[in-house]
């Protein structure tokens, strides 16, 4: 990158850098204005894979009375590709506080790099937006906890982008499982599986960044350095500046682990892992696994094997080990394997094994058409926001364990490590200048 261009793009941050404040509040978006029958207006914040595939289920819900109005990216081609390929016409941003500015919009779909989502949703908030966020919700616990404060100050309505709070099949496995089918449930399992052995995402030299994309835009409150093709535009899950696979994939999991148990928060938290087998420049582990205990008494593993991709599970994607039962479930279904009495207790079958299958339905449409509901009807969403900051602080919580090589002590009503206090540094990092958490 030139200096001219640094210095241009760091003149522009600071010139435009615009508080809440300024933002027009002059909105349709009220809770008293949207009428059942009114027409949603949406803009969609990233527009590249995650925001992609929202973008498409959104224009599938044919009868949701829902039109797209703006779309911003930082990547220019990858926002006129989302336009061309979906046949859309409607303003485009590269500026997000632009875009915030649309008096005729009224909530966003924010589908950017997990660094980006705390500013983002608590501007669009302050602007009279209601917000559709993707998973992680944040990547900080403090973070995270600005962002429930944002939407309940400014009562908007929050999805958290975790779909399988709007899956019917989830909702049935909460009632048996807490209704105690499979009995006690003393261990949660999941895992993330992908052999990436032997090069992973790759090494790639720093370079320039494209014409087309402000990469000064998508570094935003993170430390500046230099373009590299193994970060932007997806690989970016592989560095712990921007994200982590514990973020990513781990967050669906432990959420639908712990909605289903009826759990809010870990009491304990210990991860081991590291880059044992993969060469590549990621900088979180090819190999992780993380175990929380519940207040409850249980214990919840989520890991990540990313040098190993057999299945680790007898089915399914989550596994709930009770003492009358085992469930395994996925999107499409479950499967609950009696318990048989063992060591110095009556033998026999515990129960009668089960099955069941999941809705024909995407569980992405359906949160997307929850999301449109909640907004007409300015009820809680399926996944709130405070459900999507605890679900998120577990994933985050994993980290510090892991950069801190430590088992940590979680406080969750004053959300504090009390046994690391040098831990606690972790819970948020310090912005770049000129972005603030407000």
């Amino acid at each position: 990158m030139t200096s001219e261009r640094k210095m241009t793009r760091r003149s522009f941050l600071r010139n435009s850098a615009m508080g809440a404040t300024a933002l027009s509040l002059g909105l349709r978006a009220s809770a008293e204005a949207l009428g059942a029958n009114d027409k949603i207006r949406l803009g969609f914040i990233g527009v590249a894979n995650r925001g992609g595939q929202l973008l498409r289920s959104t224009l599938r819900l044919k009868d949701a009375n829902v039109e797209v109005v703006a779309l911003c990216d930082v990547d220019e081609p990858t926002m006129l590709k989302q336009e061309k390929a979906t046949r859309l016409q409607c303003e485009k941003f590269t500026d997000f506080r632009k875009m915030l500015e649309k008096k005729d919009m009224d909530a966003v779909v924010i589908a950017t790099p997990d660094h980006w989502h705390a500013i983002q949703t608590i501007m669009a908030c302050d602007a009279g937006k209601d917000v559709y966020v993707e998973k992680p919700l944040s990547i900080t616990v403090v973070e995270g906890r600005k962002m429930v404060e944002a939407v309940r100050r400014s009562n908007r309505v929050c999805q958290v982008g975790t779909q399988r709070r709007s899956s019917d099949l989830y909702q049935r496995l909460v009632e048996m499982v807490r209704g105690g089918k499979i009995g006690k449930v003393t261990v949660g399992r999941a895992y993330r599986l992908s052999n990436m052995y032997p090069t992973g995402i790759g090494i790639a030299p720093d370079a320039e960044p494209p014409d087309e994309l402000d990469w000064e835009m998508w570094l935003g409150p993170r430390p500046e350095r230099p373009f590299n093709v193994n970060i932007h535009p997806y690989k970016f899950r592989w560095w712990d500046l921007y994200s982590s696979q514990l973020g990513n994939w781990g967050v669906h999991y432990l959420d639908a682990m712990r909605w289903v148990v009826g759990e809010v928060a870990p009491s304990s938290v210990c991860s081991l892992g590291g880059k044992y087998a993969v060469k590549d420049a990621r900088t979180i582990p090819d190999t992780l696994e993380v175990t929380y205990e519940l207040p409850s008494g249980m214990l919840m593993v989520f890991g990540q094997y990313q040098a190993s991709g057999n299945p680790a599970l007898a089915w399914g994607e989550v596994e709930l080990r009770g003492t009358q039962g085992t469930l395994n479930c996925s999107e499409n279904g479950f499967k609950i394997i009696p318990e048989k009495g063992g060591q110095f207790v009556e033998s026999g079958l515990r129960m009668q094994p089960m099955e069941g299958k999941g809705p024909d339905g995407d569980s992405t449409d359906a949160h997307i058409r929850n999301f449109l509901d909640c907004m007409r009807s300015r009820k809680p969403c399926n996944a709130d926001i405070e459900d999507g900051h605890r679900s998120t602080t577990f994933s985050l919580l994993g980290n510090i364990s892991l950069a801190t090589r430590s088992r940590i002590d979680w406080d969750w009503k004053r959300e504090r490590i009390t046994n690391n206090e040098e831990a606690n540094n972790l819970l948020h990092y310090k912005y770049r200048e000129p972005w603030k958490l407000t």
